[in-house]
């Protein structure tokens, strides 16, 4: 059917102090429809020891450049010492389910050998989203046996009784220009219960080629009988400082959200010439509501420059 044209509305938000402990960056928006008129937006802010707490804000649906409230405090606080998310959490993933609102989060532990170790863990609320609570102590997706490094970012949603999750997954780490870097392309996981999740190795969206060295944070949505994903891929080189290689935003189609074919000349949006998207867009978070369609996402920095929208026309 070919890809979606998006037209850029604009920032919604940077770490502009509003929040006395989020000193930078605004990544990884992800969205929750409370209703035809209400978003809320899950993103993770830094502190000043840059560790990554998770805020939120609640937006106009029909406008979401607009914000009502931003919450004063982190959702959570950090994990107990020694546990999947001592270091940080960012959120990922939000799912409506038999009353209760299932929070997926990507733990961070500060590492040696390497620089960071990635979990998935579960906040669940129980009272529409006022509150959540850490529904286990670990994590509900981890390294494995079959997949040793690390997880991240999920896209999970419900279809006929089955959890679907299209998840982040690392092959593994190497040294590029003197960093360690980790190599991470896209998995499909399913589960009966969203908590034990049966991993198989199935591969959603590969490497293009050797080149390619990071696939991250699926969006996924489902027009009639075809599947659509947007994410970001980026070039496997110290994307850090080579403003070439940072990520682009991707886009893949499939018939049953297990075999995707790459058309990412067909994502329906580009970088800026100038501003806080003029040479990474990451993240991305696709969105209907109130027959609009949003792709939010993250500029240029993973982050420090804040997360927009765009919006898909026809």
């Amino acid at each position: 059917m070919g890809g979606i044209c998006w037209h850029k509305r604009g920032l919604i938000y940077n770490a502009d102090n509003r929040l006395p402990w989020a000193k930078t960056h605004a990544q990884i928006p992800t969205v929750d429809v409370l209703d035809e008129n209400r978003l809320m937006i899950f993103f993770s802010s830094r502190d000043d020891a840059n560790r990554s707490l998770i805020a939120r804000m609640e937006v106009d649906a029909h406008n979401p450049a607009h914000i009502f409230n931003i919450q004063a405090e982190p959702l959570l606080p950090l994990g107990q010492i020694g546990t999947f998310d001592d270091c940080g959490m960012m959120p990922s993933s939000i799912v409506d389910w038999n009353g209760l609102k299932y929070l997926y989060y990507i733990g961070w532990n500060v590492r040696n050998t390497v620089p960071y170790q990635n979990s998935v863990g579960l906040a669940v609320s129980e009272d529409g989203g006022r509150t959540y609570r850490r529904m286990f102590d670990g994590p509900v997706m981890d390294r494995t046996a079959e997949e040793p490094y690390f997880c991240a970012t999920t896209c999970i949603r419900i279809e006929n009784g089955i959890w679907r999750n299209w998840y982040l997954s690392c092959t593994g780490w190497e040294k590029v220009d003197g960093h360690i870097e980790p190599r991470y392309h896209l998995k499909y996981a399913e589960s009966h219960d969203g908590i034990h999740w049966c991993r198989e190795g199935r591969v959603a969206i590969d490497y293009a080629n050797s080149a390619e060295g990071g696939i991250v944070r699926a969006g996924v949505c489902k027009d009639g009988e075809l599947y659509r994903m947007w994410y970001s891929y980026r070039s496997h080189v110290d994307y850090r400082s080579v403003r070439t290689n940072s990520y682009r935003i991707g886009y893949a189609e499939s018939k049953d959200g297990l075999v995707w074919t790459r058309l990412d000349d067909q994502a329906g949006i580009e970088l800026s010439a100038e501003g806080w998207d003029s040479f990474m867009l990451a993240y991305p978070e696709v969105v209907d509501v109130a027959g609009h369609r949003y792709l939010f996402y993250n500029g240029n920095g993973f982050g420090q420059t804040g997360f927009g929208y765009a919006e898909a026309t026809v």
